[in-house]
C-alpha cells in the first residue's frame, strides 16, 4: 500500500512530501520525496499569523485555503516524480501548518492548517489531518506526534537509542531495546527556528548555512546563562512548546538584560551552543539510559549544531538517521503518511507515554473522495 505524508515545519522552508509504501507485514519503504517550495508571500503570513495581529480569522481563512492548494500540489509532484498513479494511493496524511499550539493555556489547542477538503478535491485521494487534537482531547499535549513512528521503524533491538529531530523546534524520542518498556519523548526547546530567526533579520538569509555565521563568533557565557533560566527547559516530560514561544521577543527579553554589547555573530554562536546544550542536558536528566543518538530534520545539516551537540553529549555517539536507512529530511513527512495508514486501519497514533494523554486514541479527521 502506498501513502503520502505531508508537513510544512516550524522553519516554514518547506512543504515536504514523502511517498512510503508499508507491506502487509507493516514494512516500510520510503519511494519518493519532493521539496514542495513555499512562495515569499505565503511564507510571510504564515509568519506573521503565528504571532496575533489583526483581521486574524479573515487572514487565517484565506491562508487555510491558499495551503491546502499548496500541500495538494506537492502531493501530485511527488506522485508523478514516482510515476504511481493517484488510485494506487490508499490515503495522503497531511500535517499541515502550525500557527498554534497551547497545550498549558486554560482550554488547551492546537492549531494546523492547509485545508484537507482542498487536498482530498485537488488530488483525489482521500486526506487524513488535524492529527494532534484527539491527542489533546484525550489530556495530552498533542505534540510529538512522530514517536510512534520512530518506534515502528528506527528501534533497536540491542541499544537504548534516542532520535533527536533539530526542526523548528527540537524533541527526542527514546526508543529502549526491550520493546517492554515505555518509550518517551518531548521537546526540548528551540532547534532551528531563533537560529533562522536570528540571520533573518541581520543577514536576511533564511538559515546559517552549515552554521558558518554561528562559527564566526564566540558565544557569550552571560546571555547562554540568562536564555536557560526559563523554566521550560528545566520542567519535566510531557511537555511541548512551539515558535509562538520561542521567537524574537522572547530573545530581545533575554539580550535587554545583558549589560554588555554583543556582536550580531556571537548571539548567533550563543544561539547554536542553547540549541545544542538543551537537547543534551534533556537527554542526560530525562533519557539517561541512551546509549547512542540518531540526528533528523534540517539541524542535521548544520555542522556546527551537530559538532557543539556531540560534544556535548558526553561520550554517546551521534549519527544522523542516514545511518539507519532513513534520510533525515525525511523522517517527519514519512511518519505523517504512516499515521495516516494507522487512522485508516483503526489503530491508534499517539504514545501516551510520550504526550501524556490518558489513552491510546485514534488520530486525525478523514476527508474521503
Amino acid at each position: 500500500m502506498y501513502y503520502i505524508g505531508l508537513i510544512s515545519g516550524t522553519s516554514v522552508d518547506a512543504v515536504d512530501a514523502a511517498l512510503i509504501s508499508l507491506s502487509t507485514d507493516g514494512q516500510f519503504k520510503l519511494v519518493a520525496t519532493h521539496a514542495h517550495p513555499i512562495p515569499a508571500a505565503i511564507r510571510n503570513e504564515i509568519q506573521a499569523l503565528m504571532r496575533a495581529g489583526p483581521n486574524e480569522i479573515e487572514r487565517f481563512g484565506a491562508l487555510d485555503m491558499a495551503l491546502g492548494e499548496l500541500f495538494a500540489e506537492a502531493a501530485n509532484t511527488v506522485m508523478a516524480r514516482a510515476g504511481i498513479a493517484k488510485k494506487d494511493i490508499r490515503a495522503i496524511g497531511s500535517h499541515g501548518q502550525t500557527l498554534r499550539h497551547r497545550p498549558r493555556a486554560a482550554h488547551p489547542f492546537t492549531l494546523q492548517i492547509g485545508n484537507p477538503s482542498v487536498i482530498a478535491e485537488r488530488t483525489g485521494i482521500t486526506t487524513v489531518a488535524d492529527f494532534r487534537a484527539r491527542d489533546m482531547a484525550a489530556g495530552g499535549e498533542g505534540a510529538p506526534m512522530v514517536p510512534a513512528f520512530h518506534r515502528h521503524v528506527l528501534r533497536s533491538t540491542r541499544q537504548n537509542r534516542t532520535i533527536i529531530n533539530i526542526g523548528g523546534i527540537a524533541n527526542v524520542t527514546y526508543l529502549p531495546s526491550d520493546d517492554s518498556q515505555p518509550v518517551a519523548g518531548f521537546d526540548t526547546g528551540p532547534g532551528n527556528t531563533l537560529l533562522d530567526q536570528w540571520i533573518g533579520r541581520h543577514r536576511a538569509h533564511p538559515h546559517d548555512e552549515g552554521g558558518q555565521w554561528a562559527a564566526s563568533g564566540r558565544p557569550s557565557n552571560a546571555l547562554l546563562e540568562h536564555l536557560l533560566n526559563d523554566s521550560f527547559f528545566e520542567s519535566p516530560p510531557p511537555k511541548s512548546t512551539g515558535r509562538e514561544y520561542f521567537n524574537m521577543e522572547w530573545l530581545d527579553q533575554c539580550l535587554q538584560k545583558i549589560s554588555a554589547p554583543l556582536g550580531a555573530a556571537d548571539i548567533q554562536a550563543t544561539l547554536l551552543q542553547l540549541t545544542a546544550l538543551t537537547i543534551a542536558r534533556a537527554i542526560r536528566r530525562f533519557l539517561p539510559q541512551t546509549r547512542e543518538a540518531y540526528v533528523c530534520g534540517g539541524g542535521a545539516h548544520n555542522r556546527e549544531l551537530t559538532k557543539a551537540l556531540a560534544e556535548h553529549m558526553s561520550g554517546v555517539p551521534v549519527a544522523t538517521t542516514e545511518a539507519l536507512g532513513l534520510h533525515p529530511d525525511w523522517v517527519e513527512a514519512s511518519a505523517f503518511g504512516w499515521l495516516a495508514h494507522q487512522t485508516l486501519a483503526g489503530l491508534p497514533g499517539n504514545l501516551p507515554s510520550v504526550t501524556g494523554a490518558r489513552h491510546a486514541v485514534i488520530l486525525g479527521g478523514i476527508y474521503p473522495t
